[in-house]
């Protein structure tokens, strides 16, 4: 029998194991075998009586829960096996509450402990009353902003009638019992961050080194209106906007998809944990960065996300009223949208990994990063010539060869290599040749 993450071998029984049936019942549920040892090969038990009478009587009343504790032989050896099934309700042991996660068993503290018990309850962070909130800290304006996105989206067409706010915010489901829910104040709130003080974004431009910090940003707002104030701010603070000509007329683009950003931005909004830090975008030369604390579900990968999936948010209310009010779509499709539009314009797949407790995203402004020049399996030296083109506008064969004493013949099947891949282009002939970015 293999051990697997649902399953525990134990060589004997020991009362500290409480824990882990904690764990299981709190969880998936699994199995417990008292009588095999970490190699999965089973040692016996000489006390299976006394354990049967046992075990069952401080499972409930220790854990006021019930569970299959079945005595089994195999070769004439003894051992028990502990099937726990999961329960809705939250299981504790003197009072701590544990949780199975992969193949560890966890101590639920903090945020963590407050997550799990509004689960468990059927609720979710932003499905909660707010004790301090009134009406007069919603915002009209940004009532009034939603009510525009609902009706031009289509999603809501009859709401552009509605003047009472206590009935849009009702039929929102904000609302409890008369009092407002955290999600109304995040979306509609005049100062969200009297309420949740780390609802906002912070934005840092940084040089060539994480370290080397050389301005930054916060931008506070409701909810609804976060992204699009942070992409104003990005725009008019961090980024070098190209310039084209279309005829005599000047068209400033943007250094990054704007769809593929706003994107990033609103799932950041929606996916967060607003009890832990704040939004963080971090600016850099040849890519940006946002990154969000805040876990995916357990049965979504990294992987499911590049795919269509089900759609689970973290704030279910908050995505619901940015469907309604036509931010975003319902079906799993943002981290899909960032990834396509990322390729229609020529870009890197944007790298989305869990970092630091939380989601990252980063989205690269062109193909010649070091990161994807080594996808591209280049070696360090060709890796080496295409940054230096980079950098300096182009590079020759002689600079080539003394930056790494190659020979002529070398230096050239290298650079046939680069053009090949349609990295690099081969500029003028003869002693008049370099080599320039092939720029998408």
């Amino acid at each position: 029998m293999p051990e697997q993450q649902n399953i525990e071998w134990k060589e004997s029984w020991r009362d500290e194991y409480l824990k882990w049936i904690c764990g299981f019942a709190n969880a998936k549920g699994g199995k417990i075998i008292v009588g095999m040892n970490d190699k999965g090969e089973f040692v016996g038990i000489s006390n299976s009586k006394r354990l049967m009478d046992e075990i069952p009587n401080k499972i409930q009343t220790n854990l006021g829960i019930i569970c299959d504790v079945n005595l089994h032989h195999r070769e004439d050896l003894a051992y028990i096996e502990i099937d726990v099934k999961p329960y809705d309700v939250p299981i504790s042991y003197h009072g701590k509450y544990h949780y199975r996660s992969g193949s560890t068993k966890q101590e639920l503290k903090g945020n963590t402990l407050n997550e799990f018990l509004l689960k468990k309850a059927g609720k979710t962070w932003d499905d909660v009353i707010e004790p301090r909130a009134k009406f007069e800290n919603i915002d009209i304006s940004a009532i009034e902003a939603f009510k525009k996105g609902a009706t031009s989206s289509k999603r809501l067409p009859f709401i552009a009638d509605e003047e009472n706010i206590e009935r849009i915010l009702d039929n929102l489901l904000l609302l409890e019992d008369g009092k407002l829910k955290r999600s109304a104040i995040l979306l509609f709130g005049k100062n969200p961050c009297r309420f949740f003080i780390n609802a906002f974004v912070k934005i840092g431009r940084f040089g060539k080194t994480d370290d080397d910090l050389k301005f930054q940003e916060v931008v506070e707002s409701d909810a609804y209106r976060l992204a699009d104030k942070t992409l104003e701010v990005l725009d008019r603070k961090f980024f070098v906007s190209p310039i084209t000509y279309e005829g005599l007329q000047r068209v400033e683009g943007w250094e990054y998809p704007y769809e593929a950003i706003r994107e990033v931005i609103l799932n950041a909004v929606v996916h967060r944990d607003y009890m832990g830090a704040p939004i963080q975008i971090s600016v850099y030369d040849d890519k940006l960065i946002v990154w969000n604390e805040g876990s995916l579900p357990d049965d979504l990968t990294i992987e499911d996300l590049k795919i269509k999936h089900s759609s689970r948010p973290h704030n279910p209310l908050l995505a619901s009223a940015f469907f309604k009010g036509g931010l975003i779509e319902a079906w799993g499709r943002g981290t899909i949208k960032i990834i396509n539009e990322c390729k229609k314009a020529g870009l890197p797949e944007p790298l989305i990994e869990n970092v630091s407790g939380g989601i990252s995203v980063t989205l690269f402004k062109n193909m010649f990063t070091k990161y994807h020049l080594f996808e591209k399996g280049l070696s360090e030296r060709q890796i080496e010539a295409v940054l230096y083109a980079k950098e300096n506008g182009e590079i020759t064969n002689s600079i080539y060869r003394g930056m790494f004493d190659l020979t002529e013949k070398t230096a050239y099947r290298d650079f046939e290599k680069l053009i090949e891949l349609g990295i690099l282009i081969k500029v003028g002939e003869r002693k008049g040749t370099y080599y320039i970015l092939k720029v998408r």
